[in-house]
């Protein structure tokens, strides 16, 4: 493994700084989504006025008739609105500007399509319902302690997802906001995606990168099989070996950069929960020895990074 450079090292806590706070701005925007306007009163009495909350669905709520209260909540709710915005629109020429270096300056080289996926799973907040696990772990734990680790240790053409089953039923709420089916939000970043017919809970795009979906072992009052939608095409997801314990885990989260300078957040698993699985992997009789090799090669380096760059975590 190399340590980034202290240009490369700085670019990237300004760019993830003006990342993080236009994360907040959004979630503070997110409060004051819809509008409010005055709504006429009945014809019995036309000079008075009823304050009336909408939301982006198009539903209306009644905040009462026209009072002093009621002008100041409306002042205080529009004043709250313009600032929201101005505040996003800022932080959003900022991070394009941020973008920018990073890619003059090479700071990132995850594959473009990687971050364009988690960055569609954050704004359709899908994001809590996933956690990335395997190799593309592996950018999360390099960007968080500044080093670049070896290209044989990050090789790999797809990305897992472990799906939460113990929250599917938001899942499915949220996801029927945004989409008829979790190929459909994939095929908002690539639209070349499908489902491979032999193997169900993997979607394939024309290039052959793979997005694999798992969940963990059947427990409860789990379902099984489980398909994400209703839609003739979309993701079953599989069962995989102790998945439990990459859910259960305490999380990590860290900001990534593509080689075209795009940033986003990826959720994965501890980093010591992944040392601990790739050596477990490593010891089962039944995987093919190649693969052994590489989880061997993975659990070292990732230890490596917590003794040497991420103590404190």
């Amino acid at each position: 493994m190399l340590e980034t450079s202290a240009t490369v090292a700085r670019q990237y806590i300004d760019a993830v700084s003006t990342f993080e706070a236009l994360e907040e701005a959004q979630v503070e925007a997110a409060q004051v989504r819809g509008g409010m306007y005055w709504h006429a009163g009945p014809a019995s009495s036309p000079e008075s006025k009823y304050l009336v909350r909408t939301t982006p669905a198009g539903n209306e709520t009644s905040l009462g008739v026209r009072t002093s209260d009621t002008e100041a909540m409306y002042e205080r709710f529009t004043q709250r609105k313009r600032e929201s915005a101005e505040r996003v629109s800022g932080l959003k020429a900022a991070l394009e500007q941020h973008q920018r270096m990073n890619r003059a300056l090479r700071v990132g080289r995850v594959d473009p399509l990687v971050v364009a996926l988690l960055s569609r799973l954050a704004s359709t907040q899908l994001s809590p319902h996933f956690r990335v696990v395997g190799t593309h772990a592996l950018y999360a734990y390099e960007s968080a302690a500044g080093v670049r680790l070896d290209s044989d240790t990050l090789a790999t053409r797809d990305i897992d997802l472990l799906w939460d089953t113990r929250k599917r039923i938001l899942f499915s709420t949220q996801l029927a906001k945004v989409d008829s089916s979790m190929l459909g939000v994939l095929k908002k970043v690539d639209s070349t995606f499908r489902i491979r017919k032999s193997q169900k809970y993997t979607a394939v795009n024309k290039d052959g990168f793979e997005v694999d979906i798992i969940r963990r072992e059947r427990a409860g009052d789990d379902p099984h099989p489980i398909k994400l939608s209703d839609e003739d095409e979309d993701f079953w997801v599989v069962q995989a070996r102790r998945a439990n314990v990459l859910l259960d885990s305490p999380g990590f989260s860290a900001v990534i950069v593509a080689s075209n300078g795009t940033m986003a957040r990826m959720n994965t698993v501890h980093p010591a929960t992944f040392v601990a699985f790739k050596r477990w992997m490593a010891n089962q009789p039944d995987r093919e020895a190649l693969k052994r090799r590489r989880d061997v090669l993975q659990a070292e380096a990732v230890q490596e990074l917590l003794d040497k760059y991420l103590p404190q975590i």
